[in-house]
């Protein structure tokens, strides 16, 4: 349920179990919320005032940051006609796009990064309808349609094209002309194409950097889709900010995201790769066709790459492909499972990942993905601890309460405003 409740009254959540996302342990305690900022955080027994106060009491829940995607398309739309999205009207896709948005935030994802649209302006339109109060949604990167050499495409009718450096540039001044925050190149294949493979790359040095030094002239920052190990590589010689996959990541390239480890971030979409390969049968992909495709290859050097990566401090974020027929928005959180499951990171840690650096991926690492005096009050309220079971933030009956800019977004109730 959507609530209508204003910040007319400061909110107070007592009674709570925090998980601030700083590092330390879960604490009892209280959080009070005036406008649409954390102004206390009171660990123990001792009370924060209650005057003119709506008290939530949690009844011992766990409270924490809202969630973060990482590598998100609100106009895939659980299809599994891709050319489809190229060629739906763009009326009912804007719709569908909202829908989307107000899945993941129903999900308590408050902070999402825009990973390319179907269609040029998706997510532009979407983004300025949710801060302008019209639409429920994340807090969200807009980007536009990720941007392909000639005979690079995966789906060529959500696919914008460029050629040598010059082109690229254009490319990107037309996100910037749009309004985007973001831009994407499509740098290497996926074999669910059939023809355009994982371990391809198709961009050059001289287009790759041409790409980025426009972006970032112009303050835009640079996404890539880069399964193999020397689009990994490319994509790090020339700036590219967000990785997304580095499937085949090699020696080389694990180096030299060790160097740039505090100015990238990898969003390997864990959960494309698992739910293509033991997930699609219903939609005319069985597990055979993609273990012959080459996917359960994939998903086994991601996991070594990836362990490999957490190890050497790189900044590993959860999200990716949700919206296809067989990752269907509202499946989010399975990503924080294969993180625990897969990748040997303990709960705790894909937590971190999903909030604290949520805010570090949204440039916004001082108001967003903690719990903490000053921080936006962006909070989901949790009936029961995601650090015994990970799998509980796929259940969105378990997430009774969520909080976005000091807002309810869904109201946990049980709550009484005490007098002045």
């Amino acid at each position: 349920m959507t609530s209508a409740r204003t910040h007319d009254t400061d909110t107070l959540f007592t009674n709570v179990r925090i998980f601030d996302s700083t590092g330390s342990d879960p604490f009892d305690g209280e959080v009070l919320v005036r406008g649409n900022h954390i102004i206390a955080v009171r660990p123990g027994a001792d009370e924060l005032a209650r005057e003119g106060v709506r008290v939530i009491d949690g009844g011992g829940k766990f409270l924490m940051s809202g969630l973060c995607d990482a590598h998100t398309h609100f106009s895939w739309v659980n299809s599994a006609d891709l050319p489809g999205l190229g060629s739906m009207g763009v009326e009912e896709h804007t719709l569908l796009c909202a829908r989307s948005a107000r899945t993941y935030l129903d999900f308590g994802y408050t902070m999402c990064v825009g990973a390319a649209a179907a269609k040029p302006r998706l997510d532009v339109v979407i983004r300025n309808a949710i801060n302008d109060g019209q639409i429920p949604g994340p807090r969200y990167l807009a980007n536009c349609q990720e941007i392909a050499v000639t005979g690079g495409a995966l789906v060529e009718g959500i696919t914008a094209f460029a050629d040598g450096p010059e082109e690229m540039r254009k490319a990107v001044r037309r996100n910037v002309e749009l309004g985007a925050d973001l831009v994407k190149l499509s740098m290497s294949g996926e074999e669910i194409t059939g023809n355009q493979h994982a371990e391809d790359n198709y961009f050059s040095d001289e287009e790759t950097l041409a790409a980025t030094t426009e972006a970032h002239r112009r303050g835009l920052r640079v996404c890539s889709h880069a399964r193999s190990g020397e689009s990994v590589k490319m994509s790090l010689r020339s700036g590219v900010d967000i990785i997304y996959h580095a499937s085949f990541v090699d020696e080389e390239g694990l180096d030299m995201l060790a160097a740039k480890k505090d100015e990238i971030f990898v969003a390997p979409g864990i959960n494309w790769l698992v739910a293509t390969l033991h997930d699609a049968a219903d939609f005319g992909y069985p597990p055979e066709a993609a273990e012959a495709a080459g996917y359960k290859y994939e998903l086994e050097c991601a996991i070594d790459g990836l362990k490999k990566m957490k190890s050497r401090g790189i900044r590993i974020l959860p999200g990716g492909d949700y919206g296809f027929a067989w990752t269907p928005h509202g499946t989010y959180a399975r990503d924080l499972q294969h993180f625990v499951e897969l990748l040997d990171f303990t709960p705790k840690e894909a937590l971190l990942s999903a909030t604290a650096l949520g805010g570090q991926i949204m440039r916004r690492p001082d108001e967003l993905g903690q719990i903490k005096p000053g921080f936006l009050a962006d909070m989901i309220l949790v009936d029961g601890d995601p650090l015994t079971d990970i799998t509980v933030l796929q259940d969105s009956d378990r997430i009774v309460g969520i909080m976005k800019d000091g807002v309810f977004h869904k109201d946990p109730g049980s709550a009484v405003v005490h007098p002045r």
